[in-house]
């Protein structure tokens, strides 16, 4: 397969001086997601967990309600790009049929190829109550990502998603050149794995748009916590779908927008929890 990190020369000039070396950056590739032989997404990706990429994307896009519609899945490599093809079931067919729209993605690309205003904005489906969390929690889960992040380690140049959980602690994490497709990889690993998405914390190293909300509502995890700051319609989604949407997180805290009755915060929570409906 193509390597998801490749070496290229370059020249550092700093501080007056011109110095040659080599950088570590990541790979972008075509990635056309397709059922049952027609494309129903080309999407440009970090060509690493693939598999998880289109189990993923297909249940966030809601061409498949479980992976039990998925029949078989295979991953192809041309000097193109990459076919990830899945074979659904006749019943799904049938339904992907009467729906299907084609999307051309770039990187960061969520929304391509909606076809109106409504599904752009489409309410988020409504997340279980899941479980509660307390703030250290939140704190642990947030500082375990950094050093988890192996790409980016390597490239300064990708984004994660993960999943976090007590007990287990980081049981998950993806990396993309996209936000989305980093967030598709961990919803494709967590349907694969069998894990209760309610039962934990999906954490983002990206900004939060309506589509980031979107997907975790999907998904189906109560609590999302990310390092940026979300768009005001991401918090109107969060808010709508019932999930707690927590972010601009740092080693000395983080802020709540939505939903804060998941989060144990100490002695103020009454006067908190009216504070952020």
């Amino acid at each position: 397969m193509i390597a998801p990190v490749v070496r290229v020369p370059r020249l550092a000039v700093k501080a007056g001086e011109v110095r040659p070396g080599e950088r570590a950056i990541p790979e972008e590739t075509a990635v056309a997601i397709v059922h049952n032989g027609s494309t129903y997404a080309v999407m440009m990706a970090t060509p690493a967990d693939l598999e998880d990429f289109g189990y993923g994307f297909s249940l966030t896009e809601g061409v498949v309600g479980s992976l039990s519609d998925v029949e078989s899945i295979e991953t192809l490599e041309f000097d193109e790009g990459v076919e990830i093809r899945l074979w659904l079931n006749e019943e799904r067919a049938g339904q992907m049929v009467a729906r299907r729209r084609q999307i051309a993605g770039p990187t960061g690309c969520g929304l391509c190829g909606v076809e109106s205003l409504e599904l752009a904005t489409k309410p988020a489906k409504l997340v279980p109550e899941g479980r509660s969390f307390t703030a250290a929690q939140i704190g642990e889960a947030i500082a375990a990502l950094p050093p988890a992040q192996r790409l980016n380690h390597e490239t300064r140049a990708v984004h994660a998603a993960a999943f976090w959980q007590p007990g287990d602690g980081l049981v998950a994490v993806r990396e993309d050149v996209g936000r989305h497709n980093a967030l598709d990889k961990l919803v494709g690993h967590l349907a694969r794995t069998g894990r209760d998405a309610a039962a934990g914390i999906v954490l983002l190293t990206s900004r939060v748009s309506i589509e980031m909300v979107q997907k975790t509502a999907m998904l189906g995890a109560p609590v999302l916590v990310a390092v940026s700051a979300p768009t005001a319609l991401a918090v109107r989604t969060a808010e709508a779908s019932g999930i707690t949407l927590a972010a601009i997180a740092r080693d000395d805290g983080f802020e709540v927008f939505t939903h804060p009755h998941r989060i144990a915060f100490g002695g103020a929570q009454t006067e908190l929890m009216a504070h952020v409906g």
